[in-house]
C-alpha cells in the first residue's frame, strides 16, 4: 500500500532520531537538497546539495554540537508534492550550554516516495543559548568592531577540536552581524597560536586520527573561508608564536601587526604531516615559491624581521603596543567604506586566477556597481567639499 506524505516524513524523523543510515539512504532522493535556517550557530545554516552533504555538513554538524531530537506535532499537505511539518526541537548543546527549546517548520518536497527538498525554518536565538558560550575564544563585538581573541593561554592557544568548532561558530556569527565594520583577531597570552594541539594528536590513537583531522579541520577551514570572505577589513595582532595551520588567520586578515620578538614557523615536516589552514595556497602568493618550498621542506622559522622582509607581516611593533595600534587601525577601517573594502579584498585574492583582461572586467563591474552606493556618493562629497567623509558602510 502507498505511503503518505506524512507517513514518509514521520519515517524521516524517526530514522534522524536513532541515526538509521539506511533508511534514510532509501527516503532522501538522490537529487536532494536540504536548507538549514541562516543563523545556526556553528555554521549550519545554508544549503547543502545531495543526501551525504545533508547527513555530514547538516544533520551530522547538528548531531556534533547537540543532542538533539525534532519532535513533528502537526503535518499539513500544500500543494500537490509538499507538506508542511511544525513541531519542536528538544535536547540540549553538547558544549556546556544548555537546553534546547525550539520551534520548527519544515516545508518538505516530494517526488513519489522520495524526499526532494527540506527547507528547515526555526528560531536560531533558541539554538545559540543551547549552544553555550564559546570555550576556547572570545569574541566581542562593539562598534561596528569584532574583536576574537583565541583563549587557551596556557596552551599556547595551540588549535585543537573545541578550539576549530569555536572558530567556526565565531566567524558564523560575525558573518551574520549587520553593521560589522572590521575584525581585529588577537592571542590571549605569550603567543598568538602554536598551531594544532600535538597534545591532541599524540594522545589520539593512530586509527581515530585521520577522523578526527578532518572533523576539526573542516570546521576551522569553515573559518577562514568566512573570514577571508566578509566585507570587513580584518586586523591582526601577533605576540611570540604563529605557527602551523594558525597561519591560516593571518592569511585570513589584510593588515598584519607583529611585535619585535614575535616568530613564525610551519612544522609539518617534523611531524610527518603536511598542511592545512591554506599554507599551500597563500603562502607561494605572499612569499614566493622558492621561499614556500624552503619554509616547508627546511622547517625554517622566521624571525618578526625576517617575516616583514617575507611578505608575511604588515608592520614590527614593540610587544606593549601591538594590539593598541591594531585596534586603532580597526576603528579606523571601520569608519571607511566597508562594502567598498570588501570589493577590494575579494579582487585582490581572485587576482592570481585572473587574465589581465578579466581582471580590468571585473574592476569595471566592481567600481561602477560601487558609484551607486551612499557611501561613494558621501565621498565623492566630501572630497569635492575638501572635508572627512563620514561612511556609513552601505
Amino acid at each position: 500500500m502507498p505511503k503518505t506524505r506524512s507517513d514518509i516524513a514521520r519515517l524521516l524523523y524517526t530514522a534522524l532520531t536513532v541515526g538509521n543510515k539506511e533508511q534514510l539512504e532509501m527516503l532522501l532522493h538522490p537529487d536532494f537538497v536540504g536548507e538549514i535556517a541562516e543563523g545556526m550557530p556553528f555554521g549550519i545554516g545554508g544549503r547543502h546539495e545531495g543526501p551525504s552533504a545533508m547527513r555530514r555538513s547538516g544533520w551530522g554538524a547538528i548531531a556534533r554540537h547537540f543532542a538533539a531530537r525534532a519532535e513533528p506535532e502537526r503535518f499539513l499537505e500544500v500543494g500537490e508534492a509538499c507538506l508542511l511539518v511544525t513541531g519542536r526541537y528538544r535536547g540540549e548543546g553538547k558544549h556546556g550550554g544548555g537546553p534546547l527549546d525550539a520551534s520548527f517548520a519544515h516545508l518538505i518536497t516530494f517526488e513519489g516516495e522520495r524526499i526532494t527538498r527540506l527547507e528547515q525554518y526555526t528560531d536560531t536565538a533558541r539554538w545559540h543559548d543551547a549552544a553555550g558560550p564559546f570555550k576556547t575564544v572570545l569574541l566581542e563585538i562593539a562598534d561596528g568592531i569584532a574583536t576574537l581573541r583565541l583563549n587557551r593561554p596556557d596552551q599556547g592557544n595551540a588549535i585543537n577540536e573545541e578550539m576549530a568548532a569555536d572558530l567556526d561558530d565565531a566567524s558564523a556569527r560575525m558573518t551574520e552581524t549587520s553593521g560589522l565594520r572590521a575584525v581585529l583577531i588577537a592571542g590571549n597570552g605569550k603567543n598568538f597560536t602554536m598551531g594544532g594541539d600535538i597534545n591532541l594528536f599524540a594522545g589520539t590513537p593512530q586509527a581515530e586520527l585521520p577522523g578526527k583531522l578532518r572533523r576539526m579541520i573542516d570546521g576551522y577551514h569553515r573559518a577562514i573561508d568566512r573570514l577571508t570572505g566578509i566585507d570587513a577589513p580584518v586586523i591582526a595582532a601577533v605576540r611570540g608564536a604563529a605557527a602551523g595551520g594558525g597561519l591560516g588567520l593571518l592569511y585570513a586578515a589584510d593588515i598584519i601587526f607583529a611585535s619585535t620578538d614575535a616568530r613564525f614557523a610551519l612544522g609539518y615536516g617534523a611531524l610527518g604531516l603536511t598542511s592545512d589552514g591554506g599554507n599551500t595556497w597563500f603562502l607561494p602568493r605572499m612569499v614566493g615559491m622558492r621561499r614556500a618550498q624552503e619554509l616547508f621542506l627546511l622547517n625554517r622559522r622566521l624571525t618578526a624581521q625576517e617575516a616583514l622582509e617575507f611578505g608575511l607581516v604588515s608592520r614590527l611593533v614593540p610587544d606593549d603596543s601591538v594590539e593598541a595600534q591594531a585596534m586603532a587601525v580597526a576603528r579606523e577601517l571601520a569608519a571607511g567604506p566597508t562594502q567598498a573594502f570588501g570589493a577590494m579584498r575579494r579582487m585582490l585574492r581572485q587576482s592570481f586566477e585572473s587574465s589581465l583582461g578579466a581582471q580590468l572586467e571585473v574592476e569595471c563591474e566592481s567600481i561602477v556597481a560601487a558609484s551607486r552606493s551612499d557611501d561613494a556618493r558621501e565621498g565623492i562629497a566630501a572630497f569635492a567639499s575638501r572635508r572627512r567623509p563620514a561612511f556609513k558602510g552601505k
